[in-house]
């Protein structure tokens, strides 16, 4: 049969066909396979272990870890770890899950807290925690909670907590005023300072106290652990489907034995975790954003919300400006005076000196100051023995150091400015080379300077806030630490912060501009 009768034949076959019956055939066909569903699960990993941490092979692990995995599970979902800053992982909420910044649910050990539970749903408690004091084994003065008081005319104890947790909440109402608080945000870093005893004690959760006390035997848990509470996963609200989803799984696992399974191989089940299956049979959450917030049954929980925090904020945060300016002022005029020396060794110095020199610069320019901060306040103690500077130690030098990089590349582009033939004349009128330079050229070059300098100044205003990693609670660390507990006030808190930053830095730069006018008049030169 000719080629196009054929095709004619078979259209018209397919025409006369009932509907009903090529509608059968297409169903008959096999579906293409549905890719599953994602559960998308925030976690701060450099919190380290027990929670979700790098094996010694690079692989993650973690109680959590493997907790988000059996949810993935239970819920159809494919687990999508997405690493982020603990204390930043509810906002991250606020993001379309399928954005590169947004996530599912936070899993993480957040514990359950009035605040985010009046913004996020609030899925069953799936692990029960107690607050645990440490110190260092060797430590007769840390016996109980009650050691954490001063002695009569002692020095506080340093107390190291994780910015944000129930602990840091709870060194704050019981111990503020008696104790010298530490705000970190990496635990492990916190337990190595109380290991090595640069840090008389800290306060954790107890999973993160039993696993620290089983790989450094130097530390001792003290007193009994204190204010049991509930960790619980945080989602969105408008997600009642995977709430539900969330909250059935959580039951089931823990009926079935597969949580305990998994606790258990941390070593993390205790009898506190017997309370979980109590809790499967209650209404939950306890409080939302439509209930009250005081408790009757429970004094501890006494609502201060009627409070205006604004008197109690405003004060923490002048006094946190006051140590910004403590750093600015005591590390930027030994940043100057390093930078001097070193300009003056790089243009007149030996050859052998200005090399070393310029490779300091090139050094300390290219590697970020966090950077410097850390091998400052950590790495330094472990190279020299006995060397163990306070944070506020660490802070000022660190600051002195990163900047004296900058400045002597700013006075070196101001000696070479001077003239030349104004230091050969000196010489020739009989005066020494260091009285050469110190008392025409120097001089000549600090008014040249006056505008990079002063602008320096005003950039290590805002850059002692880096100084938060290792341990200072300057300005911007004092605006997260009442962020993590005032979060209805974020906006307004930052705009104050800002407003701060700025009363700090403007008449710096208003006196900049009145020098250089004055210098510019001593020398006769207008602007």
């Amino acid at each position: 049969m000719p080629r196009g009768c054929l095709l004619l034949f078979c259209t018209g076959c397919l025409a006369l066909t009932p509907r009903s019956t090529v509608a059968q055939d297409s169903a008959a066909l096999p579906e293409p396979a549905r890719t599953p569903a994602l559960l998308r699960w925030g976690a701060d990993p450099t919190g380290g272990a027990p929670y979700v941490y790098q094996d010694k092979d690079g692989n993650f692990t973690g109680f959590e870890w493997e907790l988000a995995g059996y949810l993935a599970r239970k819920l159809g979902r494919v687990p999508e770890f997405r690493p982020g800053d603990w204390d930043k992982l509810p906002q991250r909420l606020d993001h379309p899950a399928d954005t590169p910044t947004g996530i599912d649910i936070v899993l993480n050990g957040y514990e359950l807290n009035r605040e985010l539970a009046e913004d996020y749903a609030v899925s069953r408690p799936y692990f029960v925690y107690r607050l645990q004091l440490l110190a260092h084994r060797d430590n007769d003065q840390m016996q109980g909670w009650a050691d954490l008081m001063p002695r009569t005319g002692g020095p506080r104890k340093s107390v190291g907590v994780l910015g944000g947790s129930a602990a840091h909440a709870y060194m704050l109402k019981a111990f503020a005023d008696h104790v010298d608080l530490r705000i970190n945000p990496d635990v492990a870093t916190v337990m190595g300072l109380v290991q090595d005893r640069r840090m008389d004690a800290t306060v954790q959760d107890t999973p993160a106290a039993t696993y620290f006390l089983r790989v450094m035997p130097q530390l001792k848990a003290v007193g009994e652990p204190r204010q049991p509470g509930f960790y619980v996963i945080y989602l969105r609200q408008s997600d009642p489907e995977l709430l539900r989803g969330i909250n059935q799984a959580i039951a089931d696992g823990i009926r079935d034995g597969t949580i305990k399974r998994i606790y258990e191989k941390y070593g993390l089940w205790t009898e506190d975790q017997e309370r979980l299956l109590y809790w499967m049979d209650q209404p939950w959450p306890q409080f939302s954003a439509n209930q009250p917030r005081r408790s009757e049954a429970d004094p501890e929980s006494a609502d201060d919300s009627a409070v205006n925090p604004w008197p109690r904020m405003l004060k923490e945060l002048i006094h946190a400006a006051g140590m910004t300016v403590f750093l600015s002022v005591t590390s930027f005029p030994l940043a100057m005076l390093a930078g001097m020396l070193i300009a003056v060794g790089r243009v007149y110095g030996p050859r052998l000196l200005s090399i070393p020199l310029g490779l300091f610069i090139e050094v300390i320019r290219g590697t970020p100051l966090m950077l410097q901060l850390y091998t400052v306040f950590y790495l330094l103690p472990m190279l020299l023995p006995g060397l163990a500077l306070e944070p506020i130690q660490a802070g000022i030098l660190g600051l002195a150091i990163n900047y004296s990089a900058y400045e002597a590349e700013n006075y070196r582009a101001g000696l070479l400015a001077v003239p030349r033939g104004q230091l050969e004349a000196a010489l020739a009128l009989g005066m020494t080379r260091w009285t050469a330079l110190r008392r025409i050229v120097i001089p000549q070059a600090a008014r040249i300077v006056i505008p990079p300098v002063t602008n320096d100044f005003i950039a290590l205003f805002k850059d002692t806030s880096v100084c938060s990693v290792i341990l200072i609670t300057e300005l911007t660390r004092k605006y997260n630490e009442l962020y993590n507990f005032n979060r209805e006030y974020i906006v307004e808190l930052a705009f104050v912060t800002a407003g701060i930053y700025l009363m700090m830095s403007y008449p710096l730069a208003l006196a900049a501009q009145w020098i250089e006018r004055r210098l510019g008049t001593e020398t006769g030169v207008s602007r």
